[in-house]
């Protein structure tokens, strides 16, 4: 029975509220059972029973076959009871619905909650008379000794009693909510039982964020979503102060769309990245690696014969078709990137090597070859009619970002749906545990790297043709930080093993977008690489915490 002054339920009491609706509900579910036992059941377990012969190699063709006719024949039985007792079962889902919708809020789930709503304000208040019950003890227990250990020592004993209360009154919260939350579930029970769980939107939609409530934590929440929160601020901040200093307003149609077109080639390298940093890795290179790209594609792609040289000689490409010097250039641009995040690969994986050493290599190595092969001159500008044929524009939509799209749905799939993603995951969470369990480390780094090499190719081949050439050897100085940068705001963790597609994407937006609006703002490019190391280490340092919290 509940208290006579209190809203409180005992358990008894909380079985009685509920026994009408488990008694109703369940005489329904026993009818629907039996109308479905050679019915509905029957037709999902030989299903199930055809789907096991389709891939049973044991029996011959023949056997396969009559026992597959047989099930067949059993199923178009099956089927016809089902459909038989289709309405009526239909009829009977409805009564108990009905009877779920009419009975349960009212005299089962308001009852609860009203209940848990008071034992929460009982918990608060026994524990906040627990807490003064020890500080009026610890000051009595104080006030009686003078010798120094023994203060200290008391003072210790009051914290731990504190810690005590606390945890004994966390927990009292949180059988409460499990209280609660079991009582708005039982109803998703009844449901699911009736309906063989089959729900509408809306249902799993509530259920969802009923769930979402139940385990929210305000600590955890901040802990994930805290850098987001304040990026999201500051750029709320710049959209209000860019009108009143530079008149210029910043959130507009045609600055979104510059903001995609100048993250579009940026995703590439930032996903190329991403697979390394999963694999408890980075790649110092990726800058190098797009000015490297870029020159290549604009010594292919240039209009006319060019005027610079590589290692001395001058190259022409005038006479090739220009659909073939398009795809020639981006050839040569992911062979080249290959070919060195390659090399760097089987360093790192057969020599356990870093990747910091091998990718600082590789950028060293890449800067002086294409400087010393180039004398560092820029190559001028490619044909005009490139870009219109690899990115035009389509009524102003800017066509470039579609190819980044493109790239984040294949790399999606590669990291969820293939075999090398799964061990991506794997080798980077824990190399060794991967190994025994039959994963080849080197097979999985390589592929990562060379994943990458790809990436930043293809990368480097559309900053090109965005910028229209004057590929040099110093651009894309700089670039490495900001793909690293934008993967670890998206959350891929440096620990390995941890990372989201759709978190890189966020990462690329939001470092582009930051640069963009500073950019407007005229704040100074120096003065901007401050703001992206304070963001790089805030992000990393929430990282190390979660990391921490898990150990």
């Amino acid at each position: 029975m509940a208290n006579e002054n209190s809203k409180i339920l005992t358990v008894e009491r909380e079985k009685q509220l509920r026994q009408p609706i488990d008694e109703y509900v369940g005489k329904i579910q026993k009818k629907i059972d039996d109308l479905r036992a050679d019915g509905t059941e029957k037709v999902v377990s030989l299903q199930g029973d055809i789907d096991a012969l389709k891939r049973d190699r044991i029996y011959t063709k023949e056997e396969k076959e009559a026992k597959l006719s047989q099930a067949r024949a059993e199923l178009e039985k099956a089927k016809a009871v089902e459909s038989k007792n289709k309405d009526e079962v239909s009829k009977l889902i409805a009564d108990a619905e009905n009877y779920i919708k009419a009975h349960f809020e009212k005299d089962y789930y308001q009852p609860v909650c009203e209940s848990c709503k008071a034992e929460m304000d009982a918990a608060k208040a026994n524990y906040s008379k627990r807490v003064a019950e020890l500080k009026q003890q610890h000051q009595q227990t104080i006030s009686k000794l003078s010798d120094h250990q023994e203060i200290k020592d008391e003072k210790y004993v009051y914290k731990n009693r504190l810690f005590d209360a606390k945890m004994e009154y966390e927990k009292n919260v949180q059988e409460i909510k499990d209280r609660k939350h079991g009582a708005y579930s039982y109803r998703h029970h009844l449901l699911d039982m009736l309906r063989m769980s089959k729900f509408t939107f809306v249902e799993t939609a509530q259920e969802k964020w009923e769930n979402y409530k139940y385990k929210f934590n305000y600590k955890e929440f901040l802990l994930r979503n805290g850098l987001y929160i304040a990026i999201v601020i500051i750029f709320i901040g710049l959209c209000i102060i860019t009108p009143i200093l530079k008149n210029v307003q910043l959130l507009t149609y045609n600055n979104v769309l510059n903001i995609l077109q100048q993250a579009s080639p940026r995703m590439f390298l930032a996903l190329g990245v991403s697979g390394l940093i999963m694999l408890a890795g980075t790649d110092l290179s990726v800058g190098r690696m797009v000015g490297m790209g870029m020159t290549t594609a604009t010594i292919i792609m240039h209009q006319g014969p060019n005027t610079g040289m590589v290692f001395g000689h001058a190259f022409d490409f005038s006479g090739m078709p220009t659909p073939a010097k398009i795809v020639f250039a981006l050839f040569m641009c992911i062979l080249l990137c290959t070919i060195f995040t390659t090399i760097a690969g089987c360093f790192t994986a057969k020599f356990k090597m870093h990747p910091f050493i091998s990718t600082m290599a590789n950028t060293l190595i890449i800067f002086g070859l294409v400087t010393y092969s180039t004398k560092g001159v820029s190559f001028g500008a490619i044909e005009s009619t490139i870009p219109s044929m690899i990115i035009p524009k389509i009524n102003g939509f800017p066509t470039i970002i579609l190819w980044a799209v493109a790239a984040v749905i294949i790399v999606w799939f590669i990291w969820n749906k293939t075999t090398f993603g799964k061990n991506l995951y794997a080798v980077g969470g824990n190399p060794e545990a991967a190994s025994v369990s039959g994963i080849s480390v080197f097979k999985v780094t390589v592929g990562a790297f060379i994943l990458a090499g790809i990436l930043y190719g293809f990368g480097s081949w559309l900053e090109c043709v965005r910028m229209m050439g004057s590929g040099s050897a110093a651009y894309g100085q700089g670039w490495e930080m900001d793909a690293i940068a934008a993967c670890v705001v998206g959350g891929v963790s440096f620990t390995g093993g941890i990372g989201k597609i759709s978190g890189v994407v966020v990462g690329v937006f939001i470092f582009t977008a930051l640069t963009y609006s500073l950019t407007i703002l005229g704040i100074d490019t120096n003065l901007q690489f401050v703001f992206s190391g304070i963001i790089i280490v805030t992000a990393v340092t929430l990282d190390c915490l979660k990391y921490v919290q898990k150990k």
